[in-house]
């Protein structure tokens, strides 16, 4: 049986047919891509507060919301304890990170599909920066209050804080020590002392006391400060004791801040602390007992923090250099400039000085040769120092042979630095280095990048093996350079001095100034970074030194210095100079 034919149907009619279903497809489409637009509109407009592709941009905070949620140093009706104890009419701490550690919003970008930005807690701290009529935005920092036995209870216990000097006298009139007499006429009527070389960590804490921009919200804070005494509790113990004693402190310190829940934001990256001591006091390598020093840089927390001492590591990258304390400390800025007028005047007989010990042990220090040149040098000043009574454990002494020379000779001692540096050049006296981390590779943020401007650098080699003449090397420098390397050095003098704790400059901007300074850039561009994705996986730990000689667009490649750092320094004592 034959099947029958389909009947056919007009070409006409199958294309009005095609184009009716077409039309009912489409408006479903339509309909469907309207009803999902309105839902995610009301989901992230309405119920969000705000667009799908809104972006983590910083905006300004209003100065009058963030004065309720912080108090001030200085000009404040509700009395504020040194370092902002915790007031019953401001919400805790952790009530504050709470509401600030919501779970991350991630935004994503339809042009960076694959970049992620989260709603980091230090958001607001940030903000603070771009609210251009708070004087503090940006600049604020938050202080631990420590109990007691990391600080003030030592210096209750100064008698103990060294066993070759009485600490009692220097830990006086907030850390600054007696004061001097001028019976010389040497120094200023005022603001002269005899300030202890390792005396920084009281100084800087009363320092922070007097900061204009303190305050009790963690949240607002650029930078967390420490108030630890770390070089003092270290020098207790560094002869004598077991590496238990030694190493006790600094894990209970790490054991108390990891437990806070301002460490918990960023893990104690934007937390920072001071000792007055070189860095080897506390980069212990091994825990044997014949090991020098405690271990706090090398635990794993205490790794994130920022550690200001007045010797830093060149193959480490979580401590930086800060100055040795001078003898001068002034309370205002007119002391500042009356001084280095003072030090424009000054006639300066001698071509150069000295004034140190040999290293005899030592066969590549470089000292006995330098002592050798100046005493055979009519152009020379030269004080010989030793252990016992002698010119110079005298500040008038010192400061006065500074002042009547043109350059200072400061090589290294058991260490790189020397607080000698800088009494120099608080003298005016144009400092002469032999190695670059007695100061280029150190003190970054407080001296010129370009080190030419305000010292000479021979190298250690020249007088070590070619026995270049130190005299003939420096006459070689024209009288006008010479004299524009000496208004440099006058005019840093007040970057590398510590104000008196108990006052501040108003215009000028002290050692403490620039080191808080320093530490608050650093934690902002690590923020930064965070916020953008940023990571330097490139970063080589062991060539510490050489990123902060480097401009931000330069790369990591060969420098003039690699011989001085090619491997680690054996001995590292404590740096007597």
């Amino acid at each position: 049986m034959r099947r029958r034919p389909a009947a056919t149907l007009p070409l006409d009619d199958l294309m009005d047919k095609g184009q009716r279903k077409n039309q009912q497809l489409w408006l479903l489409v339509s309909l469907s891509a309207l009803f999902w637009s309105c839902l995610l509109y009301f989901h992230f407009v309405v119920l969000g507060g705000g667009s799908v592709d809104s972006s983590l941009e910083l905006e300004p905070i209003s100065l009058d919301a963030e004065r309720r949620n912080t108090l001030f140093s200085k000009p404040s009706s509700v009395p504020v304890s040194p370092f902002n104890h915790r007031k019953a009419d401001v919400p805790s701490e952790k009530e504050r990170l709470v509401d600030h550690v919501s779970p991350p919003v991630i935004t994503r970008k339809r042009e960076k599909p694959h970049v992620q930005r989260r709603n980091y807690p230090f958001m607001r701290a940030l903000r603070t920066a771009e609210n251009k009529s708070d004087p503090c935005g940006g600049r604020y920092i938050y202080v631990h209050d420590l109990p007691p036995r990391f600080n003030e209870d030592m210096l209750k216990e100064c008698r103990s804080l060294s066993l070759w000097t009485n600490m009692c006298k220097f830990t006086t009139n907030a850390g600054l020590g007696p004061p001097l007499e001028n019976v010389e006429g040497v120094f200023s009527d005022t603001g002269w002392y005899g300030t202890n070389q390792f005396a920084v960590d009281v100084i800087f804490s009363n320092r922070m006391k007097q900061y204009e921009c303190l305050t009790n919200d963690s949240s607002l804070a650029a930078a967390i400060f420490v108030p630890f005494y770390a070089g003092f509790d270290i020098a207790r113990y560094l002869w004598g004791h077991n590496v238990s004693t030694r190493d006790a402190a600094s894990l209970d310190l790490v054991d108390w801040l990891v437990k806070r829940p301002e460490w918990g934001i960023m893990g104690g990256k934007d937390h920072f602390l001071v000792a007055g001591r070189i860095t080897w006091d506390f980069r212990r390598l091994t825990d044997q007992e014949s090991d020098w020093g405690n271990k706090l840089l090398f635990l794993p927390a205490a790794k994130n923090m920022s550690m200001l001492v007045v010797e830093s590591s060149p193959w480490n990258a979580n401590d930086y250099g800060i100055p040795y304390p001078t003898y001068f400390h002034p309370a205002k800025d007119a002391d500042v400039f009356i001084w280095q007028d003072r030090m424009r005047k000054l006639e300066r007989n001698h071509l150069f000085c000295f004034a140190g010990a040999p290293r005899p042990d030592n066969p590549k220090s470089i000292r006995g040769q330098i002592i050798n040149q100046c005493n055979n040098s009519k152009v020379c000043k030269l004080l010989e120092c030793d252990f016992g009574e002698s010119k110079c454990h005298s500040p008038s002494s010192i400061m006065q042979m500074f002042q009547s020379s043109l350059f200072c000779l400061q090589p290294q001692g058991d260490s790189y630095t020397r607080r000698s540096a800088f009494d120099s050049m608080l003298a005016g006296c144009i400092p002469v280095f032999f190695h670059p981390g007695s100061a280029y590779t150190q003190y970054t943020w407080h001296l010129p990048k370009n080190y030419s401007q305000y010292s000479v650098f021979i190298p250690e080699d020249d007088i070590h093996k070619k026995n270049i003449s130190i005299e003939q090397r420096l006459s070689q420098i024209s009288a006008e350079k010479v004299k524009e390397m000496r208004e440099m050095v006058i005019n840093l003098i007040p970057r590398i001095i510590y104000a008196d704790p108990r006052s501040k400059l108003e215009t000028l901007s002290d050692a403490f100034d620039v080191a808080v300074e320093g530490v608050i850039n650093k934690v902002t561009k690590l923020r930064r970074d965070m916020i953008e994705g940023r990571k330097d996986d490139n970063f080589i730990e062991e060539l510490s030194w050489k990123y902060a000689l480097l401009d931000e667009a330069q790369a990591v490649g060969p420098h003039e210095w690699d011989p001085f750092f090619s491997k680690p320094k054996k001995d590292r004592q404590v740096g007597f100079s």
